[in-house]
């Protein structure tokens, strides 16, 4: 059995990293939160951009975050006159065990006073998580997410299937995997749903897909839109690229479906393949799973990408050797071996595997090295929703 070695949790959980999260509640306290942030090492600040309504998707994604097994301990900085409050946060991140702390800028008088002030909590609570030592856990702990963006021809002949074989590997020794962009599983409804666990699931795969293809038919876009990028790089059909994007999933059966709305917000409740009904934008994508619980994240990118995250290291791979070449800075695994021959597929997937545990074990992504943290939380209109007859 494989084993890394992570940061064990108050509730069991185990982490790859171990962050200190700053959250604005509001964007109207981010600039504070990122200045706090940046005087103490291992700290992060992020926020949402849909205003100060107390909405729970947004909740959802917030909280999520906060209770990801990378992240130490949490400090909320609100500006104080938001009706998303620090509050609301603390009530359900506290059940974790974590250390939690809630200030606001108008109570405490001002940034300045703010910042000292949140600054000492986070260098205490920095002392604490310091104390935490790296312990061996069975690989089983580990939940990983797979994305793909920038896809090109290369992406589904090459990258994705790889990391599909990554995928197939953790799961037989007892780990969990998730993927979603709903919108690139256009086409491939029949083939999930024959991966599925149980006929209610086969239902919800076939729901979640039809659903966003409404969705897109309400906003005037075509349901079979590509972008100019996807395009260039060689993927002629919808099809053809849902097609590739799914191979990113591997083979296994699929354990359920994850869904997100205002009255639920989905996890993994065993190990195994579990579809994410998300955006099929890249860093909403990957904030919405690593809220969901992953703490590794593979993403493939034919024609490149820098994304990375705020809490999760984000390993790149490319299934493009005209990619890689360029983008050395930005790639960690060349999966354009397959394609010219030197390399079998399988022999690529296990060198994914592999870098999975070493970034696990503790080694910086391309991403992570860089400093590069995006963080963009995903929340549908309910208004829309609501006319379409979705709540």
């Amino acid at each position: 059995m494989t084993q890394f070695y992570g940061y064990e949790r108050p509730d069991g959980s185990v982490g790859v990293r171990n962050h200190l999260l700053v959250i604005a509640p509001v964007d109207c306290s981010i600039e504070p939160a990122r200045k706090i942030a940046e005087q103490v090492e291992g700290a992060v600040a992020v926020t949402q951009t849909y205003g100060c309504r107390d909405d729970s998707m947004v909740v959802h994604n917030l909280v999520g975050t906060a209770l990801n097994p990378n992240v130490a301990g949490v400090l909320i900085v609100g500006l104080g006159c938001e009706t998303l409050t620090g509050d609301i946060l603390m009530e359900q991140i506290e059940p974790s065990g974590k250390p939690v702390y809630n200030i606001t800028i108008q109570e405490e008088g001002g940034t300045i006073s703010t910042h000292a002030k949140g600054v000492g909590i986070l260098q205490r609570m920095a002392q604490e998580m310091g104390k935490i030592k790296r312990e061996a856990f069975p690989i089983s702990k580990l939940t990983l997410a797979v994305e793909c963006g920038g896809s090109d021809a290369t992406s589904g002949l090459a990258a994705n299937p790889a990391v599909g074989v990554a995928a197939d590997k953790l799961i037989d020794e007892g780990g969990t995997v998730m993927f979603g962009e709903t919108q690139e599983m256009t086409g491939t409804q029949h083939i999930l749903a024959r991966r599925a666990v149980n006929e209610q699931v086969g239902k919800d795969i076939y729901s979640i897909i039809e659903t966003q293809e409404n969705r897109l038919k309400a906003m005037g876009v075509d349901s079979r839109w590509m972008s100019k990028g996807n395009i260039d790089g060689g993927l002629t059909t919808i099809e053809e690229k849902s097609l590739g994007a799914i191979r990113k999933g591997g083979t296994k059966p699929i354990q359920g479906v994850l869904f997100n709305d205002w009255k639920r917000f989905d996890k993994p409740t065993k190990p195994g393949l579990y579809l994410m009904d998300g955006p099929g934008w890249d860093v909403p994508s990957v904030t919405h799973m690593v809220a969901a619980g992953a703490q590794v994240v593979c993403f493939t990118s034919g024609r490149g990408s820098t994304t990375g995250h705020a809490i999760a290291p984000v390993i790149k791979i490319t299934g493009n050797p005209g990619t890689f070449a360029k983008m050395r800075d930005n790639i960690d695994i060349n999966a354009g071996t397959i394609l010219d021959g030197s390399e079998s597929l399988n022999s690529v997937g296990d060198r994914i595997y592999d870098m999975i545990v070493e970034t696990a074990n503790g080694r910086l992504t391309t991403a992570e090295a860089l400093g590069y943290k995006e963080f963009i939380v995903f929340k549908r209109s309910r208004e829309a929703e609501h006319m379409l007859g979705h709540c």
